[in-house]
């Protein structure tokens, strides 16, 4: 079974209005729709645009005031993979949740269904300038194509969380990011490639690019978009089907055969997946 992925490196502008942003996504999903993708990814933090609208006073919004876009931010996501007829994952919100803020990634099924999973670990500037709590629980999600995770940016660093979705069933892990240097960038990046070997599955990975100039800590953004697979044979060299151009606002596309995931765990060039040593160690 081929599923065909789409992965938009989205630029975070400043805007005027909700109606600018719906706008920008609207645009994404569109060009997703025109390549025939089944899925559409969108990077973390991408709602922070909003809080460059501003208030009364022309002053931009603070992180607390984010979570008053969440039912608009939910219809608008909702609306699009219906009419559309494909998966969307939104990126990340930033949701209030029993008197915490926490850094959120929404799956948006065709069918009006709405899946969530809350980032896990969390950066110490989430922490100490947003006061952000992590999730306390990893869910994987089911949908006509398969079984799919979605851990965000940091979450990829941990290969133990990354494993006990492999383990929990998912062939795909949606990775949504947000990184400002080149260093963020690139350990999530080279994680993304070690999680995809370790595990034999596919990772999708985006990350914004562009810059907030009026929305502090997230005035710089170092982003590109990759589709990658496990370093073996029956897939692309270096196991990258697609990769975008830095810093680029664009979206790129991709082929993911899952049956080739399967064999090679069964007889690939290393079977790393079979050959883990749960004696030693478990998968929970």
């Amino acid at each position: 079974m081929t599923i065909r992925v789409a992965a938009v490196q989205y630029n975070l502008k400043d805007i005027r209005s909700f109606d600018e942003f719906a706008e920008q996504v609207t645009h994404h999903v569109r060009n997703a729709t025109e390549y025939s993708a089944r899925y559409v990814l969108f990077p973390e933090f991408l709602t922070t645009q909003l809080l460059s609208i501003g208030d009364e006073q022309g002053e931009p919004l603070p992180i607390e005031r984010l979570s008053e876009f969440t039912e608009a931010y939910l219809a608008l996501f909702k609306q699009l993979a219906a009419q559309y007829d494909l998966y969307i994952i939104g990126g990340t919100h930033v949701v209030e949740v029993q008197g915490t803020r926490r850094n959120t990634a929404f799956l948006f099924h065709p069918d009006g269904k709405v899946d969530s999973q809350a980032k896990l670990h969390l950066t110490p500037t989430e922490v100490t300038e947003w006061n952000m709590s992590p999730g306390d629980d990893l869910q994987v999600f089911e949908t006509e194509d398969g079984t799919i995770a979605l851990l965000t940016c940091y979450d990829i660093e941990f290969p133990e969380i990354v494993r006990m979705a492999r383990a929990k069933g998912a062939d795909i892990v949606f990775c949504p990011s947000c990184t400002d240097d080149r260093h963020g960038f690139y350990r999530v990046r080279y994680c993304c490639h070690a999680r995809a070997v370790e595990n034999q599955i596919y990772i999708v990975n985006t990350g914004t690019v562009g810059s907030l100039h009026r929305v502090d800590f997230m005035r710089a953004n170092y982003g590109q978009a990759a589709i990658i697979a496990p370093n073996d044979i029956p897939f692309p060299p270096a196991g990258l089907i697609n990769a975008g151009e830095i810093n680029q606002e664009m979206l790129i596309v991709g082929d993911l055969d899952v049956s080739l995931l399967h064999k090679v765990r069964e007889s690939g060039s290393v079977t790393t997946w079979r050959d883990r040593r749960t004696d030693l160690y478990t998968d929970w």
